[in-house]
């Protein structure tokens, strides 16, 4: 491995990959992630694992061509599926002298800070011990009705590499790269920022038994970068892009880190926790959040949506174009501020969200 390699990776397998039909797992290609995986473990870099597949290998056992539509039916698949793929893992990882540990995860593990920090501990704990933790969304709990499911194990694998501060997120797909299918078609090799131009080239995905596609990855990329992780989208069904990745050479699409790692709780405040409200601001208090580092006041606020306590977590959007600015503790509930915005005349500025209890996102 060349100098400046970076010390702890995830790395993220997809369903396409990690497959070679519904239910059928390809242990050719499993085999090659576990040896690439043990060789850079030999180098010193501690590697976690994020693998999808349990609801594939459901459908499989049960005999299911395409995924369900049905909630309680795609638990049932994932129920099925895990034992065979942690098992899988465990059998391919073991002549490498490697324990696997399996780590399924739903929202609610995430959503309160105390429990955030005790995962991402946890991961540390592991990986210093030469662990391999294998991640999946818990899907035969989660639901999206229960509104604890993170979406897709892109999403869930870049807030794993933000939650034990990874310096790269390399996703192995079927897909070699993001193609640029508003222009050329061509592969783009280097992204230093996710605008509104790259995420239209994305599409989703036409698996049987998948979720997600490139829209899902671009958004982890998003969320990686933006806390100083660079990410990899790659063709895992080729032997040696990890390698070639851990070499310093760019297989696919690269997205360059361009934030830096924050403290657990702005990390936490900024993609963990589940906020119950919205504030929207007007442009002015939303460039004095992004460039001055300022508290949110009374006076940027033009309205805002959801019942809240002071200290529940809340978005705070730019009303012009609807993005979300930040996430933060309100430091007022719901009635204070709908009384103080309804005052005429000259009104002192109430904070409505302290900076210290602010995350940009």
């Amino acid at each position: 491995m060349k100098k400046g390699v970076a010390r702890r990776v995830v790395v993220k397998v997809g369903t396409g990959v990690l497959t070679s039909g519904v239910g059928c797992l390809d242990t050719v290609k499993m085999r090659a992630i576990c040896s690439q995986i043990a060789a850079a473990r030999e180098t010193g870099v501690e590697v976690a694992l994020v693998s999808s597949g349990a609801v594939g290998l459901g459908m499989g056992r049960l005999g299911l061509k395409a995924r369900p539509k049905q909630i309680r039916a795609v638990q049932k698949c994932a129920a099925v599926g895990q034992g065979i793929l942690i098992q899988t893992w465990e059998e391919l990882f073991e002549p490498y002298g490697l324990v696997v540990a399996q780590l399924l995860l739903t929202r609610d593990d995430v959503d309160n800070i105390q429990r955030a920090k005790a995962l991402g501990e946890l991961i540390d704990e592991l990986l210093r011990n030469r662990i391999i933790p294998v991640v999946n969304e818990n899907d035969s709990l989660s639901a999206a009705e229960l509104n604890i499911k993170f979406g897709d194990n892109d999403v869930l694998s870049a807030l794993v590499a933000t939650l034990c501060k990874a310096t790269d997120l390399v996703i192995l797909s079927t897909a070699a790269g993001l193609l640029n299918k508003t222009g050329d078609g061509k592969m783009v090799k280097e992204v230093a920022k996710v605008t509104p131009e790259i995420r239209a080239m994305a599409a989703g995905t036409t698996s049987a038994t998948a979720v997600g596609g490139m829209i899902t990855k671009i958004k982890a990329a998003e969320i990686a970068t933006s806390e100083g992780c660079g990410v990899y989208i790659a063709d895992g069904t080729r032997p040696d892009s990890l390698t070639k990745i851990l070499e310093g050479e760019n297989p696919g699409t690269h997205f360059i880190a361009c934030g830096k790692s924050a403290s657990t709780k702005k990390r936490w405040l900024a993609h963990f926790g589940r906020s119950i409200g919205k504030v929207f601001v007007d442009a002015g208090a939303a460039a004095a959040i992004r460039t001055k580092g300022g508290s949110l006041l009374s006076a940027g606020v033009k309205s805002f949506a959801g019942k809240f306590q002071a200290g529940a977590l809340v978005e705070i959007v730019d009303i012009s174009n609807g993005d979300v600015v930040a996430r933060g503790l309100a430091q007022v509930d719901c009635e204070s501020l709908e009384s103080e915005l309804s005052k005429k005349g000259e009104r002192k500025p109430v904070i409505v969200v302290h900076r210290d209890n602010l995350a940009l996102v």
